[in-house]
């Protein structure tokens, strides 16, 4: 999932670029204006792209095709961001830096999709299918089957998902739109989300990818896992943040106990010398588990790294040196990690999956074309790996160093005091979620080159002169898919070796891809990336 972000980054990179064509200068550019594009793109948004105030990732511009992940039903929304409750926290972003009722609004169109999507359970899946149930099954049973690398869509769980997310996201944003006028409708939906959140956390402190479980089913080479104890792609970070805000916003004690047995079982759950990192998931013996079949059963450096960062944060939030005690030998076995000369390419210089045990690293690949004749395997072979997971990684060591001396120097005493977790007083929450998320690197290296001593203003103005008439910034969709065509022909497991690099196998394969011939669409992420752009020049404007 992580080569999926990384391509949409890319795709939002070059629409973004697109809008510095035009030969407009800076000198034009005014609050007015900027106040219309954000307006008339929110409308557009909500109006013509949205299905009932929900969205996937991307569309056609005549939205005979759209996707999120996967390629979507015009009937369905994503939860997953940048979808639906992500748009939402644009619109509040908004509203806060207009005070536009048309924004606030717009999040509550919004808060209506998300509300009518959430499970019983009071957590959200990946999708919602507002066709019904029946469609949203043979979707899966369709697209989502014959998806051969995202195996997380070949099963329909019917449970809410942790995974990626979209059930924070969706809650975090209810927890805001609640607040924000104490908007008493919203609270019950708030408070069956907080209730999933504690009542899934297993008693050790960590959380299972997916809840509430089910009865195991054997998938592919191995069981599946969405029980597990799971750190991968941030599930129990982003628990712990949301948690954190619930406390922070409510003044809800319930949530400190919760909060603190995550917090500890970062440290329990570490793993012993000679290898002491961390595991993408573990699993109800507390021991190092595989997931999907390109995720084996291993010792991973870059959830080793994400939960060393962790460990400093936890360590701010409480003065509690327990959480410093683990990481000097996570960093030195991170160090022995580190690939041959030979083998980095890029700035991917470690291995990413270490053998338990042995301390050998681990390669994933894949033969076949397709989910009815293609297996994923690993071994100890650097040659001919995944495109689409990493067997090696990008980790910045230098900094986790600096970060862990940085955190020596704090005072553990006056942390502990200003810990958020001994305060009582509610406290508001940040005004604005997605302007954390808009470096605008991109944008300030072209307004540079530009030639203009105020590239906010040029970044601004490019974004007011590139609305299209319809209302939409034009962006190239470099993701597209393989349209389901039927199953794929049953055959016997292939050594078929022309997949084993790219993102998609043969024309069963659902799986979306990069094109080298991409259209102009529509793209939810540019949308949020651009109105972040916008906002923070109207926040900047006031100050």
């Amino acid at each position: 999932m992580k080569k999926s972000k990384a391509l949409l980054k890319k795709a939002i990179y070059f629409a973004c670029v697109l809008g510095f064509s035009n030969s407009s200068t800076a000198d034009s550019v005014n609050k007015e204006s900027v106040l219309f594009t954000m307006k008339k793109s929110s409308q557009f948004m909500l109006e013509k792209a949205s299905y009932q105030g929900g969205f996937v990732w991307s569309y056609l511009p005549d939205f005979s095709r759209q996707w999120g992940e996967l390629e979507a039903k015009r009937t369905m929304i994503w939860l997953q961001p940048p979808g639906t409750a992500t748009v939402g926290h644009v619109f509040l972003d908004a509203y806060h830096a207009t005070g536009d009722e048309f924004y606030y609004r717009a999040a509550e169109q919004v808060a209506a999709a998300i509300m009518r999507a959430q499970l019983p359970s009071g957590g959200w899946n990946y999708v919602a299918d507002f066709a019904g149930e029946k469609s949203l099954r043979k979707w899966y049973d369709t697209v989502g089957r014959n998806a051969w690398r995202l195996e997380e869509f070949q099963i329909y769980y019917g449970n809410a998902t942790f995974d990626d997310g979209g059930t924070m996201d969706a809650a975090t944003f209810l927890l805001r739109l609640y607040v924000e006028k104490s908007n008493p409708k919203y609270r019950p939906a708030l408070n069956k989300s907080i209730d999933f959140v504690l009542k899934s956390q297993y008693p050790i402190g960590g959380w299972p990818q997916r809840y509430p479980p089910r009865k195991p089913q054997a998938h592919k080479q191995h069981f599946e896992y969405s029980s597990f104890i799971t750190f991968n792609d941030d599930v129990a970070n982003k628990n712990i943040e949301f948690l954190l805000m619930c406390k922070q916003a409510l003044g809800d004690s319930r949530v400190i106990e919760p909060i603190q047995r995550a917090m500890n079982a970062y440290v329990v759950l570490q793993s012993k010398p000679p290898q002491p990192g961390w595991a993408l998931q573990y699993d109800l013996n507390l021991l190092p588990a595989a997931a999907r079949s390109f995720e084996p059963k291993s010792i991973a450096t870059n959830t080793t790294a994400d939960n060393i960062a962790q460990l400093i944060k936890f360590y701010r939030l409480t003065g509690d040196a327990k959480f410093l005690t683990p990481i000097p030998a996570a960093l030195d076995w991170l160090e022995k990690t580190k690939l041959p000369d030979e083998l980095i390419k890029r700035d991917r210089a470690y291995a990413g999956n270490i053998e338990v045990g042995t301390g050998k690293f681990l390669y994933t690949h894949r033969r076949g074309s397709n989910v009815a004749n293609g297996e994923y395997f690993v071994d100890y072979n650097p040659e001919k790996t995944l495109a689409h997971y990493g067997s090696a990684r990008h980790i910045d060591l230098a900094g986790l160093r600096a970060a862990y001396a940085e955190a020596l120097s704090w005072s553990p005493e006056q942390l502990a005091k200003e810990s958020p977790l001994h305060n009582s007083k509610k406290e508001p929450l940040a005004k604005f979620f997605t302007l954390k998320e808009d470096k605008s690197s991109d944008l300030n290296f072209r307004a540079q080159a530009a030639g203009t001593n105020d590239k906010k203003m040029v970044a601004a103005q490019r974004l007011v002169d590139s609305l299209s008439e319809q209302g939409y910034w034009p962006a190239p969709l470099i993701y597209t898919s393989h349209p389901y065509k039927g199953e794929p022909p049953k055959t016997d497991l292939s050594k078929d070796e022309r997949y084993a690099q790219t993102m998609v196998g043969d024309e069963w394969d659902t799986s979306p891809y990069p094109t080298d011939t991409p259209v102009m669409g529509i793209s939810t992420g540019v949308y949020i990336k651009n109105m972040a752009t916008l906002i923070r020049y109207l926040v900047e404007q006031n100050e």
